[in-house]
């Protein structure tokens, strides 16, 4: 049988920020609804629903002293230390980021040069053949990039890529807005390299959407909810009902498609790898996967989770949950030769992909 090329995690990263943030941080905060009207429930009721539903007891947060660029470098260093690869062979370095470095005390997107620009100065990479570029695709940017690496790949383009996921929510989140409880920080990174193959590993097949027409409404960025904040900063909102619905009623589907495009069935896949958005969405949507094999008994112990502890970074949940995963951090949950994941997102435009991974 002739060799084929297949794009190969060799190495994997991540940054999480070192400053804690239970909920009780959120005892003494004022919040108000989209009419600007404070709301009549305690914070201690707001908090016992917002962690009943997303299952998030605490979160991580930056320091004042980093911004986007500086916790992509550390995950992407990371990434490189981890592969062992000399990192000017690097074809490209994707960084999927959506908000730019935003300062602490000047909360104003900063994209020149782009974050990847930045990263691979502060990596020190000299080769001007090492093409560095963002990507702005909500949530599923960095599966996004991680698609596009297997397209270079696949075409003999490149043999060596760096796909970064980096988000600092933090610094964007309306302190006035229940929504900010979700948010968190984070970074995390793979290096895909050209593998020759006899049988399929690596990345097998995928599947990508963009549903704008109706729901690219479901997040935006708006004013403070709090009619009496003085700043005129742009804070990240959605309509987390809206948000669910669509979810749930198309990420399944998608997550089958790209099943089925590598061949397979649901009893093959080992682990579901799901954007950590909220654990009760990430639960639903892996009922309904389970629901479309006709299947009534659903697994969770194929689907990793860190959104307790971690929150929702973003782009950066699923690089992070791989490398905690494939470096053995997650307790309960490996991956070994031969077994099958599956990885998905979705997220603001509204995007969603998945693909399926062997590993080699």
């Amino acid at each position: 049988m002739r060799k084929k090329i297949y794009s190969v995690i060799t190495g994997t990263g991540s940054y999480i920020p070192t400053k804690r943030v239970p909920n009780k941080d959120f005892l003494d905060s004022e919040f108000y609804n989209p009419d600007g009207i404070k709301f009549k429930e305690s914070n201690e009721e707001i908090i016992r629903k917002f962690e009943k539903i997303t299952g998030i007891l605490e979160r991580r947060h930056i320091t004042d002293n980093l911004v986007v660029s500086d916790i992509a470098y550390f995950a992407a260093k990371n990434a490189i230390e981890s592969s062992k690869i000399d990192k000017e062979t690097l074809d490209y370095i994707i960084v999927a980021q959506n908000f730019g470095d935003v300062k602490v005390n000047n909360k104003r997107s900063d994209y020149v040069p782009s974050i990847s620009a930045r990263v691979k100065h502060k990596l020190d990479i000299k080769n001007p053949y090492t093409v560095a570029y963002d990507l702005p695709f909500g949530c599923p940017g960095w599966l996004q990039g991680m698609i596009m690496s297997n397209y270079y790949i696949k075409s003999g383009n490149a043999k060596k890529i760096l796909i970064i996921g980096a988000e600092t929510l933090s610094r964007i989140s309306d302190p006035h807005d229940r929504d900010s409880m979700i948010y968190s920080d984070g970074a995390g990174a793979v290096i895909l390299e050209a593998t020759s193959s006899n049988e399929p590993v690596g990345i097998l097949s995928h599947s990508s959407r963009s549903d704008t027409m109706v729901y690219s409404k479901l997040m935006w960025m708006n004013k403070s909810y709090n009619p009496d904040y003085k700043g005129d900063e742009l804070f990240l909102k959605m309509n987390g009902r809206k948000l669910y619905e669509y979810a749930i009623s198309t990420v399944p589907q998608v997550v089958k498609d790209t099943i089925e495009k590598a061949g397979l069935m649901l009893n093959n896949i080992k682990k579901v790898l799901i954007h950590q958005a909220n654990e009760k969405l990430d639960v639903e949507i892996l009922n309904r996967l389970f629901k479309l094999y006709g299947k009534t008994k659903v697994l969770l112990d194929v689907m990793p989770m860190t959104i307790s502890f971690l929150g929702n970074s973003s782009v950066a949940t699923i690089p992070t949950l791989i490398d905690l995963l494939f470096k053995g951090k997650l307790k309960n949950h490996k991956l070994i030769k031969g077994e099958y994941a599956v990885f998905a997102s979705v997220g603001a435009g509204m995007n969603i992909n998945s693909l399926v991974y062997r590993m080699p």
